[in-house]
């Protein structure tokens, strides 16, 4: 409720046709109120008895870059994972969320309004609905509220402008919804996936010393294109305000090379078996040779004991039909000036669009990229 009532006075108001959207937003949280109190203090029971020898797996890379894709395969084995009702009622995860679950994933969107994917009661999802739900830290504030897209983006991606005690706040909820994550698991490693945590690397490797991070990078030309529809998306299906204002070809434009000047900058300082790098078009290649060398290079057991969960998985999901944009020399070229130094790093030196037709993602998957 305080992250509720906070953003939507700190938001700027909320427009007539949204009206219904916040006051049933507000409804609902009150009538959640006691059973989310409750909640509290059997979280605080429980993690005193948690094991936290399991550091946890960050899957990273820019949206829409192959990290949903990576994530549905890799969550097939035994690792704890962001389920649809942690990501949507986070503070109710163990109690009135498990206690309804039947009913609430029958109110579960049928697919994502991103890119038309299926969403499944298993479906893993990223933290960061998660954590808007929970503190003022997150770029879906900004999405939210478009009125102050600038800012929150700002803040809820690179954190500029938060001071000492905003980040040690997003720290300590992270944290803590990691817990509940752990004991909704049964103490298995927890398996994260979120772009937002390409540029803090640093952090968590300092929150975390023992985590292990896995990036994921894709043609910047198809980065970019798949972007655009995004944003468009997203503000389409959340926005609580106008929204025609946001120039989000400068958006996708500027962010890219923050994030992964800031992944170069952190990755340096981590250990050779705490980090490992692939490609999307090598995984969609070879998905089982990838997530192999995910496992040999991150030094963690179990490949061979889910290799048949994993080859199930893939299977499944062959066939699958991406999303089609159009391309056109400008958008060669544009993308060529501002990302230029990461179309060489990767090989991309030539951006050319994907072929129609082919999988970008899979058929389980959460709000927020592909």
């Amino acid at each position: 409720m305080g992250t509720l009532l906070g953003m939507l006075m700190a938001g700027g108001g909320v427009s007539t046709r949204r009206l219904p959207q916040a006051a049933m937003a507000v409804g609902a949280t009150l009538a959640r109120l006691p059973f989310y109190s409750c909640e509290k203090l059997y979280v605080a029971h429980k993690k005193r008895r948690l094991d936290r020898s399991k550091p946890p797996i960050f899957i990273l890379g820019h949206w829409r870059s192959g990290t949903t894709h990576l994530y549905n395969i890799m969550s097939k084995a035994d690792f704890g994972y962001v389920p649809p009702l942690a990501a949507g009622l986070p503070w109710d995860l163990l109690g009135l969320a498990s206690l309804l679950r039947p009913l609430l994933e029958k109110t579960l969107p049928s697919d994502r309004f991103i890119d038309k994917i299926p969403v499944l009661p298993d479906s893993p999802q990223e933290d960061e609905v998660a954590i808007a739900n929970m503190c003022p830290l997150s770029f879906y504030h900004g999405l939210y509220f478009p009125k102050r897209f600038a800012e929150f983006f700002e803040r809820g991606v690179f954190l500029e402008g938060c001071t000492a005690q905003q980040i040690q706040d997003w720290q300590r909820t992270f944290t803590y919804f990691l817990d509940k994550l752990s004991i909704h698991h049964a103490g298995r490693q927890i398996l994260v996936k979120n772009p937002v945590y390409t540029a803090r690397v640093g952090m968590l490797h300092s929150m975390f010393p023992d985590a292990k991070f896995i990036h994921i990078y894709r043609n910047p030309v198809n980065v970019f294109l798949s972007m655009r529809n995004f944003y468009h998306r997203l503000f389409e299906e959340l926005a609580l305000q106008p929204y025609d204002h946001v120039p989000i070809d400068d958006v996708i434009l500027a962010t890219y090379p923050r994030m992964m000047d800031a992944l170069l900058r952190d990755q340096e300082s981590l250990p050779a078996n705490q980090f490992v790098e692939l490609s999307y078009e090598d995984l969609k290649e070879d998905p089982l040779g990838q997530v192999e060398r995910v496992y040999d290079d991150l030094e963690l057991t179990g490949f061979t004991t889910h290799r048949e969960r994993f080859e199930a998985y893939v299977e499944g999901v062959r066939g699958y039909r991406t999303n089609r944009y159009a391309t056109s020399p400008d958008v060669a070229g544009t993308v060529r000036k501002h990302w230029g130094p990461f179309l060489k790093r990767w090989g991309y030196e030539e951006p050319s669009p994907e072929p129609p037709g082919r999988a970008e993602t899979t058929s389980a998957a959460g709000i927020g990229d592909g």
